[in-house]
């Protein structure tokens, strides 16, 4: 009898404690500066993930959600307007353009990247498109060049959801620089992730930025109390950024160790009937936030690597177009083809820069086994 695994999805502890020592000492010089609204690690870790990006600009913000709020606000997106965008994404990418009063237009996705399928893009703009906002889905880049070259054709602003693709690249420029502005997320798991909620809108835009800044500060201006236009609370953690600007430093490392474990699975997973791999676009450098498969047999896949104690997540069950608190963009069954099926077919294997070698090779026979059973 086999050993049971344990794998889980994510593994922040092992993450921790290969720096521990580097983020306790950040977090007790927060704690000694008592600095824990607006301070000094806030503005280092803006100009040092600007930087990261190849942006000029950032302005962090209390989480991913919210910097897609403000930034859809900075542009000035209202009632009345449209933004296009995909729903097979997380809620939070439609939840911002409809808490800002406007209506989300859904486009269907590649089917191999999942990304925004830019064949799609263009009947669905319309005198009321005020953005276009494409999603990095799984850690790969949406397919910008022919994206953008519609924004340009319609005098529309490109807003990348860069909120799992923190070191994606396209032809060596990385997410955060490939349309007019971006956001992330710091969300635990991501790839760049806090020890609690926290994002950032990054741009090249100084007058974009300086928008969002205000906004996110309740609307004031130079004086604390001269609030100018409706704004929010929205700010950044000290010790948050402290945090993130340790693990910033090891970015690029742990995205090569994700590489790594994913062209690992490829090798291992390739060649099974009836499972599709994730691969990369030509030109294209996913960060590898997820390494998901697809199968017509999904449901009874998880359930045996479950058994077998290993952790899966499917992301997402769900397109947004479908969702009850979408139900104002008026969207139906049947409308999104490729986002649908990919809902009832995608699956999520275990992916993080300490996953070990071994672990990864025995979910990959777990999974080479249940597809290779033969049919009861």
């Amino acid at each position: 009898m086999t050993e049971k695994l344990s794998v889980p999805m994510v593994d922040l502890k092992a993450q921790y404690t290969r720096i521990h020592a580097e983020v306790d000492a950040a977090v007790a010089r927060v704690l000694e500066s008592t600095q824990f609204i607006k301070g000094e690690e806030c503005t280092l870790l803006e100009r040092e993930f600007a930087a990261y990006c190849g942006a000029a600009h950032a302005c962090g913000v209390a989480n991913g959600t919210d910097a897609l709020i403000l930034a859809l606000r900075a542009y000035g997106v209202g009632p009345g307007d449209e933004v296009v965008t995909v729903a097979n994404t997380f809620i939070a990418t439609g939840e911002a353009i409809l808490l800002n009063g406007a209506k989300p237009v859904f486009v269907d996705v590649d089917p191999d990247t999942f990304t925004l399928d830019p064949s799609a893009l263009e009947k669905a703009i319309t005198p009321k498109t005020k953005v276009i906002l494409p999603v990095h889905l799984y850690g790969h880049p949406a397919d910008m060049e022919p994206i953008l070259a519609v924004a340009k054709r319609h005098g529309l602003p490109v807003l990348e959801d860069a909120a799992q693709a923190h070191g994606a690249e396209i032809d060596g420029r990385r997410a955060g620089n490939l349309g007019h502005a971006a956001c992330f997320s710091f969300y635990p798991g991501k790839n760049l992730g806090a020890y609690g909620d926290a994002g950032m809108v990054v741009s090249n835009d100084k007058e974009f930025l300086a928008r969002v800044r205000q906004i996110a500060n309740h609307g004031g201006g130079s004086n604390k109390y001269d609030n100018l236009v409706l704004g929010t609370n929205s700010r950044l953690d000290t010790l948050q950024a402290a945090i993130l600007r340790v693990k910033l430093r090891h970015l690029d490392t742990w995205n090569r160790e994700r590489q790594e474990r994913a062209a690992a699975y490829s090798a291992a997973l390739s060649g099974i009937p009836g499972l599709t791999l994730p691969r990369e676009r030509k030109g294209a450098r996913s960060a590898w936030h997820l390494y998901t498969v697809r199968t017509p047999d999904r449901d009874a896949l998880a359930s045996r690597l479950k058994e077998k104690g290993i952790s899966t997540a499917v992301h997402y069950p769900r397109p947004i177009h479908l969702q009850p608190a979408m139900a104002p963009a008026g969207g139906r069954p049947g409308d999104l083809p490729v986002s649908e099926q990919l809902s009832r077919e995608v699956l999520s294997l275990p992916l993080y820069p300490e996953l070990p070698l071994p672990a990864l090779t025995a979910i990959a026979a777990e999974v080479r086994s249940f597809c290779q059973a033969p049919v009861a």
